[in-house]
């Protein structure tokens, strides 16, 4: 088959220059943690949770007692809310100055992620003002995650400010320095919280295909990645209790958005986008956004993506073994319409009516969103948004 015709690769990756360690497997946590907080040279850890793991799983005290034996518990923290609320970022903040921590391990989904690399930015600010001269050197966060949103290997963070806004920071040290996967972790996960997450991951990961600046062994992870979350999301669904599904979706989830040093915040997708948009402002959870604006996007991709892009995408059906439809933008909706299915079988099929989005307000989210240059962008995406209400 020739090749004369398609473009020469180019481009450049460098690894996360914060990351000690990844960890993976059920019960991984218990040598994991002692052995990353030794590289680390930690010697108080504040845990970064939510009231709901707290109070309703035995996760948070398990955590606790290793950091125990290791004489390294400092405090836990659990005034996480979803969408991560600016005011726990302030709290948390305070309470790690309380306590003397030097060290953060965030414990639950992408928001108790989110709000430690917050709480590391202000405390770093901080600092920068109290001490003169040399920057201080950026805390470091230990990040255990019970869920499959994949916040734990990027440099960025997202936070509602008090005016209900989404806030994106982003800084070349925040990314974790330590990351543990342990399947028996997200026993407790509920499952729609468990499988939405998994469809973020997919998200991440069929928008690295498109998305610019996006390196070509990245884009061959995501391809990988997003064969084992359709297969392992549908395993998951039928046994919650299947350890050996839910670590393959922890590694598709890290294959998702394979960790990578980056100086300047990259664009994202428009599933993405749209996501950001829709859910603080209207109470919902990122899992669902992604549920809602995935299929239509890669729909949309086949009209105004370029040719590159699409045979991306489309090469997605040869990792999930479906026959071609015969055409690169057949194969592209072939593959919108699978992942639509894929929401259906996971059931998590949503409007947004039923989160009470207003119809009034679908112009000014889609202008929010891409802007009010290219109209007929515009259009296809109000088009979009109709489409799921």
């Amino acid at each position: 088959m020739s090749t004369a015709y398609e473009t020469v690769p180019a481009g450049s990756y460098a690894y996360t220059n914060t990351l000690e360690g990844v960890y993976y497997g059920p019960k991984c946590v218990e040598t994991a943690l002692p052995e990353l907080l030794d590289t680390l040279g930690a010697k108080r850890a504040l845990i970064v949770t939510g009231k709901s793991l707290r109070d309703k799983t035995g996760i948070v005290e398990k955590i606790e007692n290793i950091l125990k034996k290791s004489n390294a518990f400092g405090a836990t923290f659990s005034e996480i809310g979803e969408h991560t609320p600016e005011a726990g970022i302030e709290n948390g903040v305070s309470k790690f100055r309380e306590v003397d921590a030097d060290i953060i391990v965030s414990v639950g989904g992408g928001s108790p992620v989110d709000a430690s690399k917050a709480i590391i930015f202000r405390l770093q600010q901080q600092r920068a003002q109290e001490i003169s001269g040399k920057e201080p050197e950026f805390f470091r966060q230990i990040a255990i995650p019970t869920a499959l949103s994949a916040a734990e290997y990027t440099s960025s963070a997202g936070y509602t400010n008090k005016q209900g806004d989404k806030v994106l920071l982003s800084h070349r040290n925040l990314p974790p320095a330590g990351i543990i996967l342990d399947a028996e972790l997200t026993l407790s996960t509920p499952e729609q919280l468990w499988l939405s997450s998994g469809m973020r991951a997919l998200d991440h990961a069929v928008e690295n295909l498109y998305r610019p600046g996006v390196p070509l062994p990245m884009k061959k992870l995501c391809h990988a990645a997003i064969a084992d979350l359709f297969r392992f999301l549908v395993l998951s669904k039928k046994d919650s209790k299947d350890l050996v599904a839910r670590e393959r979706l922890q590694v598709a989830s890290w294959m998702s958005l394979w960790p990578r040093k980056l100086e300047v915040h990259r664009p994202i997708g428009l599933s993405h986008t749209l996501g950001h948009k829709l859910g603080a402002t209207y109470g919902i959870p990122h899992g669902i956004t992604s549920c809602l604006t995935l299929a239509p996007v890669v729909n949309l991709q086949a009209e105004i993506a370029s040719q590159e892009d699409k045979e991306y995408l489309a090469e997605v059906l040869l990792y999930l073994r479906e026959p071609s439809t015969g055409s690169v933008d057949g194969d592209v909706r072939k593959l919108s319409s699978m992942i639509t299915s894929l929401v259906q079988e996971l059931g998590l099929q949503r409007t947004l009516s039923q989160y009470d989005v207003p119809t009034a307000d679908i112009e000014q989210i889609a202008i929010r969103a891409v802007g009010q240059e290219d109209e007929d962008l515009l259009s296809k995406v109000k088009i979009i948004l109709e489409s799921i209400y």
